[in-house]
């Protein structure tokens, strides 16, 4: 009957009732396989090479971007058909395209002011600082702070100079001089004597005035703690300088390729900076604040209320910042055994055990996370038993992701301790770079091979962020993955790599500049990858980091930056 039905029917007729029959009798399976038409999207980036971080399609060709969020990621030639109707596209012509990168340890406003103050950080000696305060008296108003930074307090430290040349150029202005990495500074007469500071003036609690052998008189050199004598005589920064700074600074990081930044020590003037900037629409660059946790009137603040979770990922405010101990480099990071160059010292506790803890046990009810500079053995043991009783008193913490911040020399018996307790050593590469000349002979040929242990501490599966803490060393991201992959310094010294077997591979270290950095701040559902619903935060290199050589690593360049989708540092413009 059917047969004989279908006879009778015309073309035309069956080929409708076979429409008919396909779309009730389809399965839902075979439905999804027919091309459905896409939303036009905002921007899409074609003809790149995308190193995506995402383990299930790791390189790609374009990507589509709706809003501030990435809308598809795949080839280009699917990407031409299927977003036709884009509303902007961007051909790449074969450039490399990163995941936003993040640094996970900075300062913004040292940055900004580093770029304001007479910048010491490349003079060789003395002489040619003393060279540069001169001209800069030369224009200074009368009495006008000469404020500096940058001199290698871990370089000088075997020969700190004095106060005496430093007054000989300038006897009527005050000069105070902060070091590379912020632990120790240099004072002239007039900043001393403004200061209060004589013979007489004893050293501070976590802090040293160091003191000429035969006469006693101050040298104009402090240490640490002992800084803040003369720091609280200079007038403060106003907000709007404060914002200029960070302005700066922002313009300087994406400029570098930089999406996000962990700031390590925020202050409230800094805070109501920030929110000035992202309301003026003046800070293009993601920050996660990292409060000062020296501050008590600012931490019992922020304790009495919640967390602060941007939901545009623009500010987050919800981690504490604590100082265990020092620099190594000035002797003041602490040791379990005394400084093999130095065995009278064993540096400085500047943040008791119980008050680690007791930050840390209000800081897990309420959601906080913790973050303690810890740079010394003793240092890292003492924050990690603060950890492991805070720990064990609030087991019904979610998640705390407590840090140390550096993390440099370690004991054997406390490298495991961090994947044990859940800790992240939020670590520097160039930092063991930088400190490689000198840093043996701080600690001995067996302490050594548990400073700056990068391998050792990956080898146990803890996540490994990575960061530059600049401006004690360059913002320049690439200088960082060099560092990490070579263990070198930029002309390549020494040969083979100075304690090779600490060094990471590239995939590693690109992992601690963009997934482990987003995970460090609780973010890596965020940032941190190229998918699909991740935020549109996106570094374009001039050259594919996969196929160079390591030493090539430091010729790549940024050629775009994109936040949110949106371009916020572009090259061409630049020039």
């Amino acid at each position: 009957m059917l047969r004989i039905l279908v006879k009778k029917l015309s073309a035309s007729r069956i080929r409708i009732i076979f429409a008919v029959l396909l779309v009730v009798f389809v399965k839902p399976t075979e439905s999804r396989l027919l091309p459905r038409p896409r939303p036009p999207v905002d921007l899409l980036l074609l003809n790149a090479h995308v190193i995506t971080m995402d383990p299930s399609q790791p390189e790609m060709q374009a990507i589509a971007v709706q809003g501030d969020r990435i809308a598809w990621v795949g080839s280009d030639s699917k990407a031409r058909r299927l977003f036709a109707s884009a509303s902007r596209a961007i051909d790449l012509h074969g450039a490399t395209v990163l995941p936003g990168l993040i640094d996970a340890h900075v300062h913004l406003v040292s940055l900004g002011q580093s770029l304001l103050r007479l910048n010491l950080k490349d003079v060789g000696d003395e002489a040619e600082a003393i060279a540069r305060v001169k001209e800069r008296v030369a224009s200074a108003a009368p009495n006008e702070w000469i404020l500096g930074w940058g001199w290698d307090e871990g370089r000088w430290a075997s020969h700190y100079p004095t106060n005496r040349a430093l007054s000989d150029v300038s006897p009527n202005n005050p000069v105070f001089l902060v070091g590379l990495h912020g632990f120790a500074a240099w004072a002239n007469e007039k900043a001393l004597q403004l200061a209060g500071i004589t013979k007489e003036t004893k050293d501070p609690e976590n802090g040293k005035i160091l003191r000429d052998e035969k006469s006693g008189e101050p040298t104009g050199i402090l240490l640490n703690r002992a800084q803040t004598l003369v720091e609280t005589h200079i007038p403060a920064m106003t907000l709007e300088q404060t914002k200029k700074a960070v302005e700066l600074a922002a313009r300087e990081c994406v400029r570098n390729g930089l999406t996000s930044v962990h700031d390590a020590r925020v202050s409230p003037i800094m805070l109501n900076a920030f929110r000035d900037l992202i309301r003026e629409d003046r800070l293009p660059l993601r920050i996660y604040a990292i409060l000062d946790g020296a501050d008590r009137v600012l931490v019992n603040e922020w304790l009495a209320r919640e967390p602060e979770l941007d939901p545009r990922h623009r500010l987050t405010i919800r981690s504490f910042k604590l100082f265990a101990d020092g620099a190594l480099g000035s002797r003041g990071a602490a040791l379990l055994q005394p400084y093999s160059d130095a065995p009278q010292l064993k540096g400085v506790i500047t943040t008791p055990e119980a008050e680690v803890y007791q930050l840390t046990r209000r800081s897990l009810e309420k959601g906080f996370q913790v973050c303690t500079h810890a740079i010394g053995d003793a240092a890292n043991r003492m924050t990690l038993d603060a950890y492991a009783r805070a720990l064990g008193e609030f087991p019904q913490a979610r998640d705390p992701r407590l840090r140390i911040e550096h993390a440099q020399v370690l004991a054997p018996t406390e490298i495991p301790r961090f994947t044990k307790l859940g800790v992240i050593p939020s670590m520097q590469p160039t930092h063991a770079t930088s400190d490689m000349t000198w840093a043996e002979k701080r600690v001995g040929p067996q302490r050594i091979k548990g400073a700056y242990a990068w391998r050792s501490l990956l080898a146990t599966g803890v996540h490994l962020p990575l960061s530059s803490d600049f401006p004690g060393e360059t913002l320049n991201p690439f200088y960082g993955i060099y560092a990490a992959v070579t263990r070198q310094d930029p002309s390549g010294n020494p040969a083979g790599g100075w304690y090779p077997e600490q060094r990471l591979t590239l995939n590693e270290a690109l992992r601690g500049y963009t997934i482990e950095a987003a995970y460090a701040e609780f973010e890596e559902q965020a940032k941190g990858s190229i998918e699909t619903g991740r935020l549109a935060d996106f570094t374009v290199i001039s050259r594919d980091i996969n196929r160079l050589a390591a030493k090539e690593i430091l010729s790549i360049h940024v050629l775009k930056t994109f936040i949110g989708g949106k371009l916020v540092y572009d090259a061409d413009t630049e020039r």
